[in-house]
Parts: structure tokens; sequence; C-alpha cells
């Protein structure tokens, strides 16, 4: 089964690499010009099932050396002390061995050296349009190249080209939070030293911690506001100034922060926004991670879920021998309570995690200074919700 998958990012190289191992032939198609490797983006978790998959990758020893070995938050309070808190007390998931948090520009490096001399990859290209008949679906490239497929993936985020081909404009298939996020380099002046420092303000919060391997940090702005944000999200002038905007006037290293924005050349900007489609498969074409079912960056454990799809799909489309229709039916039976149930904990996370006022704020900060005193029965019963705790209990297939 010939498979075009478009997105070199976290799912895509996933897929790729299992479909190869299972006789399959993925070509991975990817808009940027090279591979996303280095040190970029943001700090991403990986929970239980997604460690597992990259264990089986032989990612393993790897993975954990890369760490970003975070392991406390410190809130910042005006005029008082900071409260901290270790971050295994916020929620079970993160005191699991079995729980990953790495550079996201660490970890789609590690995925491209697993894949790049098993897979044909076509960097600086991108899918233009898609013609489906019975016998396979014919793909037109931004090249203007044409090449045949049995299986097209759409593994290219929450902006996905295949996804808007196949489904419609983005305004029929994303769902906005209220939120918006933006993360970028920054000075490390800070005593971070394994500590995520944060400041909360009302309907919006900046976090700010240290990347060990380059002795600079990552400031993480998460926001609630409400009107339209910027319309094109390559605008990203546009960007730096909604984002100003929306902080202007708060207080502890806020404006150092902005000033610093305004010269990071890795800014990153985004809504915090979910896709929701009744099936993600339609004929020949398929979604894996953000491009089928994103919970909300920085709210619902997108990468778990792109590296659990990618295998999963991979899995059924070796079990079904050919047959395009059972695998497609079988993967998205297998994933969809496990979609359903990270969507469902992500916008209750935006809400608890950015106080909507200063009553909201106060009593956040009270439940994190109490959270560790409490007995184990009723930290666990209070956390089982959790977005953690949802990313955390799918069982892979072998």
């Amino acid at each position: 089964m010939r498979i075009l998958i478009s997105g070199a990012g976290v799912a895509g190289p996933v897929l790729a690499y299992w479909s190869n191992r299972r006789g399959l032939s993925p070509v991975v198609v990817e808009r940027t010009s090279a591979p996303r490797v280095g040190l970029g983006g943001h700090a991403v978790d990986l929970f239980a099932p997604a460690v597992e998959v990259t264990a089986r990758m032989g990612l393993d020893r790897a993975l954990r050396e890369a760490r970003t070995e975070l392991d406390t938050m410190a809130l910042v309070r005006p005029g008082k002390p900071m409260v901290e808190i270790a971050f295994d007390a916020l929620a079970p998931a993160f005191a699991d061995d079995r729980h990953v948090e790495i550079m996201r520009g660490e970890l789609t490096t590690m995925l491209h050296a697993a894949t790049r001399d098993d897979v044909e990859y076509r960097f600086g290209d991108s899918v233009r349009s898609l013609h489906e008949d019975v016998d396979g679906v014919e793909v037109t490239f931004e090249s203007g190249s044409t090449r045949r497929f049995d299986l097209v993936v759409g593994a290219d985020g929450l902006h996905s080209a295949v996804r808007r081909l196949t489904f419609g404009e983005e305004g029929r298939t994303l769902h906005h939070l209220g939120g918006y996020l933006a993360v970028f380099s920054v000075p490390s002046h800070l005593a971070l030293a394994g500590r995520t420092v944060l400041y909360n303000g009302v309907n919006r919060i900046a976090a700010v911690y240290p990347v060990k391997q380059t002795g600079r940090a990552r400031a993480v702005l998460v926001f609630r506001r409400t009107g339209p944000g910027p319309r094109d999200h390559r605008d990203v002038a546009a960007q730096r100034q909604f984002v100003r905007d929306t902080y202007a006037g708060e207080g502890w290293e806020v404006p150092a922060l902005l000033d610093a924005m305004e010269h990071a050349d890795d800014f990153y900007f985004d809504s915090i926004s979910q896709v929701r489609l009744g099936s993600w498969s339609r004929g020949r074409v398929t979604l894996v991670g953000d491009a089928g079912f994103a919970p909300g960056p920085a709210v619902g454990g997108g990468t778990t879920l792109a590296v659990v799809s990618a295998y999963v799909l991979a899995h059924a489309l070796a079990e079904a021998r050919g047959d395009h229709v059972a695998a497609l039916a079988a993967y998205e039976s297998r994933v969809r309570d496990y979609v359903r149930t990270c969507r469902d904990a992500a916008p209750r996370a935006m809400r608890d995690g950015i106080p909507s006022s200063r009553a909201h704020r106060a009593a956040n900060t009270a439940a994190l200074r109490l959270l560790p005193r409490l007995p184990g029965w009723a930290h666990r019963r209070l956390l089982a919700r959790g977005v953690s705790s949802a990313l955390s209990s799918f069982t892979l297939p072998d």
C-alpha cells in the first residue's frame, strides 16, 4: 500500500516508521524546506502510551536523556514569597516513570532520525489538490508534480491542508475555546534551575522555564480574550501586537518578556482551538493527531494523541491487508473514546488554569498550597478528571 503522509512534525514520522515496519510504502511531504530539527518549540508531555510507542521505536534512552528536568512549579505572588509545588504532586501521571517532558524540537529531531534512512521525504512541497477514484488518489503538489497513492493521511496539524481539502474550510471544523498561546525564547536571567515560574493575571498567565541544552529560557503566554484574534495565522507582526496589547499593564517580569518577544526568532502563536469532526476519514483520506482531533494547544495533550493515533493507524492498516475501508473503520473505533475523553478534559483545563477573576486567582493559589497535604485517596479523586489522567488511560495494540 502506497501512503502519502502530509506533515513531518510528530504524527507523520511516527506513522511513517510503523507503516514502513509493517511492509507498507509511506512517503512524507512537508512544506518546510528542511526537517524540523533542533531545540525549537515548547516543552511537550508524552504520557504512558506515547512513551511506550517511542520505546518500541528504540528511542527510550534518547528520550529520557533529553528530559527537560523540570520538577517544580513556583507561583508568583506579588509582595509575598513564591509558592512552590512539585509537578508530581499536581497529577499522578507526572510521577509515573512512563511520563516524559521534552522540547518539541528534540522530539521531532529523534523521529526524523529514526525514519530518514528508510522513508522517502519530500521537503519544500505540500498538497495542492486531491482527486480520488476507485483505484486510489491522484495528488497534485504545489510544485506541480502529481503522484498516485492508495491512501492519503493528513498529519499536518491544526491548520491542516489535507483536512481543508477533504472536509472544507477551517470555519466548519475548528472550534475556538476562547484562548491563545504564544511561545518564544528569552534570556535566562531568573533563578530557574529546574523550576517553571508562573505568573497569574486575570484571564492571562505567563510562565518561564529553562532550556537546559541552550542556557536560555522559554516564555509561554496563555490567555483568554473575547473578540477575534489575528485573522492570518502566519501574520507574525499582528500576532505580536495582539499579545502585547493583551498583556499591557501586567507586572512581575511581563514587560521584559514582551520586549524579548519582539526580537525572538522562534516566536510561535496560535489560537487554542479544537478540531471537531464526526469522522476523520473520508474515502481514501484520513487524519491523525491535531489535523483530525486537536484537543487544544497547551491544554489537551496533543503530542501524546499524535503519537498514539499514528501508531494505531499503522497497526490497523497492517491488519487490514490493503482494505482501507476496514482499516480506517478499525482505526477510528480504537481511538474514538480516547480522543473524546482527552478533548472533553481540555476546556476544563483552560477554564481552571487561567483565572477569570481575582477571586479565582486566589482560589487557585490556595488550592495549590493545599494539594500536597491532602490524603492520597482525596488527591487521586480530585485529579482523576484531569487531562493527564485521561492521556495515560489508553492501552496500545501489540
